[in-house]
């Protein structure tokens, strides 16, 4: 298998997008399928490299990438060494970048003899599947669409009243990350963006126009995002596949750092249930 880390795409945000190849090389067009990860995520967390080698050795070209302003940089993709990008994120810079990797894709000679670019598809955890059931309403490109414990909405994710008010008063607002002990900030900017780009943002909306195949794969004791958030998905896209893992939590059994050879059954099941509906 070829494994190629790290290339530095150039965005539209001023900051390099680093992002990852894995696949067989054939010189046989593969369908090609990009993977976004969630929030406080990145593109080497836990199982992800596992889960992509699973993907290439089932014939894909699997495409993984930090979003620009993640928190991560070229130097030091793992983790948030750079806080102030961190803060300075939004989904509108999310979905631009998502745009930007599959440019990159489609206009790569390197890899030309390897993609198959009728064959575009998208698959995000968390966060990054509501950035790409965005994106694959509104970019063509995009055939197949698979949303990995994904949420259903972005609005209600914001402070409410009193808390956004104070936000846009102190202009930030931090969130503790559990595992690295970092105050992370987000900046009212955040906030801006959303209300004026909402109707671009809406994952609701966007399920509803889709009009290509479309899988969600959610565990039922995921509580960081409830499977409610599936169901609504389901509900608004009656033509939708949905797939429940039984006993799965957020991140599918998995944890940061994963030292373990294979990925954990939950994240093996939801694997094979992606790899059916996309050769399906």
């Amino acid at each position: 298998m070829k494994i190629i880390k790290n290339i530095r795409i150039n965005g539209k945000h001023n900051k390099p997008i680093l992002t990852d190849l894995f696949f067989k090389e054939s010189n046989q067009l593969k369908p090609i399928l990009i993977f976004c990860h969630g929030y406080k995520g990145f593109k080497d967390w836990g199982a992800w490299n596992l889960m992509a080698e699973n993907f290439a050795n089932a014939g894909f070209f699997f495409v993984k990438f930090n979003f620009s302003h993640n928190g991560g940089t070229a130097e030091q993709p793992i983790d948030f060494p750079d806080l102030e990008a961190f803060g300075n994120n939004n989904y509108s810079k999310e979905l631009d970048d998502l745009g930007n990797v599959i440019d990159w894709v489609s206009e790569n000679s390197d890899i030309k003899n390897e993609i198959d670019l009728n064959e575009i598809y998208l698959i995000g955890h968390s966060r990054g599947a509501g950035i790409v059931l965005l994106k694959s309403d509104e970019d063509s490109r995009a055939k197949k669409v698979i949303s990995l414990a994904g949420v259903s909405d972005y609005k209600s994710r914001f402070p409410k009243n009193e808390k956004l008010q104070e936000w846009e008063e102190k202009k930030v607002y931090f969130v503790k990350n559990g595992r690295t002990h970092q105050e992370m900030p987000h900046f009212y900017q955040f906030f801006r963006d959303f209300e004026k780009n909402e109707k671009r943002l809406n994952i609701k909306k966007a399920t509803q126009n889709l009009e290509i195949p479309l899988l969600i794969i959610h565990g039922n004791n995921d509580a960081s995002v409830s499977i409610n958030e599936a169901k609504n998905l389901h509900k608004w896209n009656s033509k939708s596949t949905f797939k429940i893992i039984e006993n799965s939590n957020h991140v599918f059994g998995t944890s940061h750092p994963w030292d373990k050879e294979r990925v954990s059954e939950e994240l093996s099941e939801a694997i094979e249930i992606a790899i059916a509906f996309l050769k399906g």
